[in-house]
């Protein structure tokens, strides 16, 4: 018997038994579940019910079943291996755009063969590296910028360790939690706690989701300066002041979501092309040190609420399912 986490109701996840469909197509995949990742963000919101009834079809995710805002089996980042399906796949591991479940049939062609040097577990990050290569395009960075990442989560510490690769770029990594020097170290970028974050960035990019976080943003940003807003607040609003340097700096605010590839690369780069350079870049070791946690498939739904408590000590916590 195979099994999906469902959201059932808010803070309540539960295993849903199913059986798989029959491959009854030659461009079809049966991949066995090895890692799946939890975005505790986006996560978060599905758990809490705190999805906007306005978001419902933006939000869904590529192979979701059922609607927002429950039940709905919900996820985007799973790594497994080809059981059945076309010859040169059988046997890969592979990324999808997957949701966490035991095993799954989907077409070939919505699973990208993983870069051999690439550790399955660390695979799971891909989603996040690709919202993190694409406000690198939304955001302009070139070499020698002097550039910011306000929120030391997954996706700006991926930011953070790509900006520090950029020849000359002086990356900065601020965040409350000090704990973060660490991550810093690892990714060659620099740390600074919210009352010493640097002025006079070049680009700047938040991640935190909160309104200080916001104002710390603004803070950072230079003289017509760009500031890349990548969070997402789900419902309720957030206060900001624009009064004061955000006006008379003329900074730039952009918004990057990771729906759409960047304009800047939008005319040359399809989503495929944009996954398989996340993967790529995911070969470096630097980045394990993003993946500070783990939890067995079958104990998923009670480990949830602590998992996606906003207070949860560590970075990304993965989903490991069993061997056979």
């Amino acid at each position: 018997m195979d099994y999906a986490l469902e959201y059932r109701k808010p803070q309540e996840a539960a295993l849903l038994a199913l059986s798989l469909p029959a491959i009854t197509k030659p461009c079809q995949a049966r991949v066995r579940a090895l890692w799946s990742g939890i975005s505790r963000g986006t996560e978060r919101l599905v758990f809490e019910g705190r999805v906007p009834e306005s978001e419902y079809v933006r939000m869904r995710a590529p192979f979701q079943r059922g609607n927002f805002p429950y039940p709905v089996v919900y996820g985007y980042s799973m790594v497994g291996l080809v059981e059945e399906g076309p010859p040169e796949m059988r046997g890969k591991t592979v990324f999808a755009l997957y949701p966490h479940q035991s095993r799954f049939v989907l077409p070939a062609e919505a699973v990208t063969v993983l870069p051999e040097r690439l550790p399955a577990r660390r695979a799971t990050l891909a989603a996040n590296m690709e919202t993190a290569l694409n406000a690198l395009w939304d955001g302009g960075v070139g070499p020698g910028d002097r550039v910011a990442v306000v929120g030391g989560g997954v996706v700006g510490g991926l930011l953070a360790g790509l900006c520090a690769m950029m020849p000359g770029v002086e990356t900065t990594l601020i965040d409350v939690n000090t704990d973060r020097r660490a991550l810093c170290d690892r990714m060659n970028a620099g740390f600074a706690i919210p009352g010493e974050a640097p002025a006079g960035c070049d680009v700047v990019f938040h991640t935190s989701a909160s309104s200080g976080g916001l104002e710390t943003a603004i803070h950072c940003t230079g003289f017509e300066g760009t500031l890349v807003e990548m969070s997402w607040y789900g419902e309720g609003s957030t206060a900001i002041s624009l009064g004061g340097a955000f006006h008379s700096q003329r900074l730039r605010l952009v918004s990057s979501q990771v729906g759409q590839v960047s304009p800047s690369r939008r005319g040359r780069w399809s989503h495929r092309r944009r996954l398989a350079k996340a993967l790529d870049l995911l070969c470096d070791d630097r980045f394990d040190a993003l993946v500070t946690g783990e939890v067995d498939f079958h104990a998923l739904p009670e480990a949830l609420p602590g998992i996606l408590s906003p207070d949860a000590p560590g970075l990304a916590t993965v989903v490991r399912y069993d061997p056979s």
